[in-house]
């Protein structure tokens, strides 16, 4: 039987993969999500929120029924934590939607 050759290390680095703040963003600086605000305190309300609004805004509009585990704001707040936590610029979505439809969204219409 023919031997295996070793193929040796065929795994290059790729660097920081993180995807890092733009110069001047409100993120410079804040590595983990609670220095972002996403603390203990508001896993607490995100949980309530869920609680009171349990379905996917975005999938609801076209006829859909499908649980959300998001919440997110519909002004990005940018690290303004008055927009942060006002509860009324809070949506419900699923996964899928925050990923694409959302994200896609603020990318048209948010150029700061």
């Amino acid at each position: 039987m023919a031997r295996l050759q070793t193929l040796g290390n065929r795994v290059t680095t790729q660097g920081n993969r993180l995807a890092t703040a733009a110069p001047g963003s409100w993120r410079t600086g804040k590595t983990t999500s609670s220095q972002r605000g996403y603390n203990y305190e508001w896993q607490k309300a995100r949980l309530d929120h869920l609680n009171d609004n349990p379905l996917c805004v975005y999938c609801e509009r076209e006829g859909r029924v499908t649980a959300a585990n998001t919440v997110d704001h519909i002004i990005p707040h940018r690290g303004d934590m008055t927009v942060f936590w006002d509860r009324s610029q809070w949506m419900s979505l699923c996964a899928p939607c925050h990923s694409s439809k959302k994200q896609r969204e603020e990318s048209h219409i948010w150029h700061y």
